[in-house]
């Protein structure tokens, strides 16, 4: 069970907070009932706008649900509800007038939504002063800053949190873009120069074949070992980009993990341990933390390192999970280090545990 992201955790938040806000439309369903027991409006009349009240609810619950997905602006919805709020108002029912204004706050700017929102509530209040006197205008008041001012806050709130979202999304983008230019400047570092000299003496080897056969071995030799050089120095290079350091791969795991909304507590002690273990133990971290995020729904995590031991485990895992695929090449590492790796459920948590 994949968990949700903190993005689609909030989209569902907002969705249900906007339907608990068009649920006032329905007060208008004891303002039915209680018409219909002074025997001023008739049964089918009544039963006709009580389904009308739950058909607009139907249709109020839609405009943010598309706005979140980034859809088009429903104008054929917003119309037709508008007309519905229009004809109970008419009716002497204000409360679809501020949800029908609600539901314009996903796609008009927040100038022309308080234009909207201002002179459509001083009518509501005027009206129902009229009706009721002090008390209603407060009632009224309350309830249309309620729908109106809520709906626009879970607007402001979504988009603020898919800024956030794309701007994290952005900044990993950014750090793996950073890190590649870091190594192509390595590489041309070390190739560059190496590659202008083996350019340079393969132009005086080609010069000196016809006149001097013997100066023109020498040279060819000479590139050989230059080009040796420089494969040497390529490997290097590669070698201490695929070296992971194993503190901040820890620091960066647990990071990444409660930005997930996963406590991670960690028990490490690195003393001791050789450079071949630290980088080996890092990858076994990283790919363990990868398998958390993905094939679990852990809410804690836990690591400790002690002689050489490395054992992660999380809860929110099926007990039935076997090693992920990922672990296969990682296994392998471990044994030709002369280590063992093992991952499976125990005792109610998945454990990954590699010693070396």
């Amino acid at each position: 069970m994949r968990k949700m992201t903190r993005l689609t955790k909030i989209r569902w938040l907002m969705m249900a907070s906007g339907d608990m806000v068009n649920l006032t439309v329905f007060i208008g369903l004891f303002q039915l009932y209680v018409l219909y027991t002074l025997g001023q409006v008739p049964v089918v009349l009544a039963a006709a706008a009580a389904a009308g009240l739950v058909a607009f609810y139907a249709l109020a619950t839609r405009p943010f649900r598309i706005a979140i997905r980034n859809g088009p602006r429903p104008t054929v919805l917003l119309v037709v509800a508008g007309l519905l709020a229009l004809v109970y108002a008419v009716l002497g029912m204000i409360w679809p007038v501020p949800v029908w204004v609600a539901m314009l706050a996903p796609f008009v700017r927040r100038a022309t939504y308080l234009k909207l929102a201002v002179p459509i509530t001083v009518i509501c209040c005027v009206y129902y002063g009229i009706m009721g006197g002090l008390a209603a205008v407060v009632v009224v008041l309350l309830l249309s800053l309620f729908v109106m001012g809520g709906m626009l806050a879970n607007a402001v709130i979504w988009r603020v949190s898919v800024e956030a979202h794309d701007g994290q999304e952005a900044k990993a983008a950014l750090a793996v873009s950073e890190e590649r230019l870091r190594f192509a400047r390595d590489l041309n570092d070390v190739l560059g120069q190496s590659l202008v000299d083996i350019s340079s003496r393969t132009g005086q080897a080609a010069a000196a074949l016809a006149a001097d056969p013997g100066r023109a071995e020498r040279e060819m030799f000479e590139v050989r070992d230059l080009a040796r050089r420089s494969l040497r120095e390529v490997r290097a290079t590669v070698q201490d980009y695929r070296a992971l350091d194993l503190g901040e791969v820890l620091a960066s795991v647990q990071a990444v993990l409660e930005a997930a909304e996963v406590q991670c507590a960690i028990d490490a002690d690195l003393d001791g341990l050789a450079p071949e273990a630290r980088t080996l133990l890092a990858a076994v971290v990283r790919e363990g933390a990868t398998n958390v995020l993905k094939h679990s729904a852990a809410q804690r995590c836990a690591i400790t390192i002690r002689n050489g031991v490395l054992e992660m485990s999380n809860d929110g895992v099926s007990m039935a999970a076997g090693p992920p695929a990922g672990l296969r090449g990682l296994s392998e590492r471990v044994r030709a280090a002369g280590g063992t790796l093992t991952a499976g459920a125990e005792g109610g948590r998945y454990v990954l545990r590699a010693a070396l």
